[in-house]
């Protein structure tokens, strides 16, 4: 195949790193020839510049160091160096886990303290024996392993999860697969291209969402990844991904406790900070709402525990109380430190907060929603295309002007969006109004 076959391409993008080596050539191709036979260093990546047919092959990734944008300038990292899974046995696994299934940080492949090792990088130059990263060098049959800096163990293995090409967790927002049609069949048009369908998700507003070719991703939080198609008359469709099996990463140790917003928060803490017992997230009584635990797999959302799948400033629940619909949850914190920030960052509450309805004309709306009526996508409200506004995040800080979701800034009917139709500015969302009963 194509050498740059195994590379993945991201334009417009400079990457910082000292140690690099410059080469003249007249395209990607025989740079990447030079990245391959690079001996000064691991060569990880390149960056080509087409005007001056510049080459620069790169000993770091984007993973590694810090981007920033340049026009005329295409960025080749290898993919073998992104990847953080291991294929079969993991021969191959280049990637930057450096302690093992127990936790014990690992011994760098060079050193000989504490332990004297057999396989170094001189022994076995082609084994990427790089740093103190987890390897493979000796085709272990239980997979990468590495020397140990506790000297009364020499080796053990890493956790390394398994590869599962075209696969994802939770609802994909991860997800970094090369599917690149929809669930009925269609091509997905390139992001990085306006025809047939002009849309803002573009590299410059997202930059963390690997807005790459035309594969299928989830930028905007929807249940799972997705396209603009290539056929005129279909907008955008789903994408038909499987979901993984190997279960999702599990949260880190504070989640017992409050650290940050508590997305992340796992405790069993079931009651409101006004003493109200928390509805069942898996039931629709009292309150009906959106947040189901089968459409949100990694949010936690389970029994009637207090949890924060949102972003709100911290967990909270659906109350059992008809009369009051939800409710933030005192949640003790994970030090003294956050919990003095938490105290200077005490505003009053705006409800409500994510469901799939609004109160009155929806001007306290929080909720995630980012579909119009007619069933086009939201712009972001920071972005400026295809619409160009004045309804900016700093000009109305008070309304929540964040991403692309479905807002009311401006005391309309309902909630509402522009789109990223130009021919489209805005319409309303797709969003009813809540059950009288439901309204506090």
């Amino acid at each position: 195949g194509d050498i740059l076959d195994d590379y993945s391409r991201t334009d417009g993008v400079w990457i910082l790193t000292r140690n690099k080596q410059f080469y003249e050539t007249n395209n990607e191709k025989e740079c990447a020839d030079k990245c391959e036979a690079e001996r000064n260093f691991t060569c990880r990546a390149f960056l080509f510049t087409r005007k001056k047919l510049q080459c620069l092959t790169l000993a770091e990734n984007a993973k590694m160091t810090v981007t920033f944008a340049s026009t005329d300038t295409v960025l080749y990292e290898k993919i073998i160096y992104l990847m953080q899974c291991k294929r079969g046995i993991g021969t191959d696994y280049r990637g930057t886990e450096a302690k093992t299934q127990r936790g014990i940080p690992c011994q760098k492949w060079a050193e000989k303290i504490p332990h004297k090792p057999n396989y170094t990088p001189e022994k076995h130059p082609n084994a990427g024996l790089e740093e103190n990263y987890c390897r493979n060098p000796d085709a272990d049959e239980n997979g990468p392993w590495c020397y140990t800096t506790d000297p009364a163990m020499r080796f053990d293995y890493c956790a390394i999860p398994e590869c599962e090409d075209q696969c994802m967790q939770c609802n994909g927002e991860d997800y970094r697969g090369e599917v690149s049609r929809t669930e009925s069949g269609l091509e997905c048009q390139h992001w990085d291209v306006q025809e047939p369908h002009m849309h803002g998700f573009i590299l410059k507003h997202y930059p963390e969402k690997d807005l790459k070719m035309n594969y299928c991703r989830n930028p905007d939080g929807e249940l799972r990844p997705w396209c603009f198609t290539t056929n005129p008359n279909k907008r955008w469709e789903y994408c038909n991904i499987p979901r993984c099996t190997t279960p999702p990463p599990v949260s880190g140790l504070d989640s017992q406790c409050l650290s940050g917003r508590g997305e992340d928060y796992r405790g069993r803490i079931a009651i409101t900070e006004s003493g109200n017992a928390c509805q069942h997230w898996n039931t629709q009584f009292p309150h009906k709402h959106g947040w189901v635990p089968d459409r949100y797999p990694c949010k936690g959302l389970e029994e009637n525990y207090c949890r924060n799948p949102d972003g709100e400033k911290k967990p909270w629940c659906y109350t059992t109380n008809s009369n009051i619909r939800w409710e933030y949850c005192t949640i003790p914190p994970c030090d003294r430190t956050e919990q003095g920030i938490a105290g200077m960052n005490n505003v009053p509450a705006q409800a409500p907060v994510t469901e799939e309805c609004y109160q009155g004309k929806g001007q306290s709306y929080r909720g995630t929603t980012s579909v119009t009526v007619s069933g086009r996508k939201c712009q972001a409200w920071s972005s400026m295309f295809p619409h160009r506004h004045i309804k900016t995040p700093e000009r109305f800080p008070d309304a929540d002007l964040r991403e692309n979701y479905c807002r009311n800034p401006d005391g309309d009917s309902s909630p509402w969006c522009f789109t990223t139709d130009p021919n489209t500015i805005w319409e309303y969302c797709n969003l009813k109004r809540c059950d009288d009963h439901a309204q506090q």
